[in-house]
């Protein structure tokens, strides 16, 4: 009773944080956006979407939401505002000059190759899992939309790279205590190997679009 209790009230404190997110959306981000015009130093905006942005991911962390949600969300209201395209061109040189690089020394800190050779039948399956489930998963998706066969293999063969995304998931798990320092390891590789592999099954899958095309 006692742990269904709990259970309810995170589930509530989380619904009225998704409430608090539709708020900012309609009021609080342009509004606060709108201030940052008046206020009397320079790159205003800049660091208002910065606030905004930390805010979201510090109250998402909070209430039991990965800080990751927050930020998202953070950044779908502050591109609802009239300076979308100035804040996009003058965080972005930042992101790939600080924080992307910071993210990615993170996760090859918290990487260890101990045990991994007793590992690989576990690599070798989640391996072929990603593949397959992104692969032929888009790919019979984009065929019941009403594409061809081969339209279907490029898109999913596109689809095959597990990017940034499944990284920062990993990283959310491994520091809940969810995947262990091994296992967390093993998850790495298989991202980073999809991610490899994508162009080429990528191209592969044009050129035998082109060949069916050419006969």
């Amino acid at each position: 009773g006692h742990t269904q209790s709990n259970l309810g009230v995170g589930i509530l404190i989380q619904v009225i944080y998704f409430i608090g997110i539709y708020l900012v959306f309609r009021w609080i981000a342009p509004l606060l956006m709108k201030i940052s015009e008046k206020l009397p130093i320079s790159s205003s905006e800049i660091l208002m979407s910065l606030v905004i942005c930390l805010g979201m991911a510090f109250f998402a962390d909070l209430v039991g939401l990965s800080a990751v949600v927050g930020s998202f969300f953070a950044g779908v209201a502050v591109a609802q505002t009239p300076y979308k395209q100035e804040i996009d061109s003058s965080i972005e040189p930042i992101g790939y000059a600080v924080f992307i690089p910071m993210f990615f020394v993170s996760i090859g800190l918290n990487m260890t190759f101990k045990g991994l050779l007793t590992n690989w039948l576990f690599i070798v399956i989640l391996l072929v899992l990603a593949l397959l489930t992104k692969w032929g998963g888009c790919g019979l998706g984009a065929k019941m939309l009403g594409m061809s066969w081969h339209s279907g293999d490029i898109i999913g063969a596109g689809m095959v790279s597990r990017g940034e995304m499944a990284l920062i998931i990993a990283q959310v798990g491994y520091e809940a205590h969810l995947l262990s320092d091994k296992f967390y390891s093993s998850v790495i590789i298989v991202i980073i190997v999809t991610t490899i592999i994508a162009p080429f099954m990528l191209k592969s899958a044009i050129m035998r679009q082109e060949k069916a095309e050419a006969k």
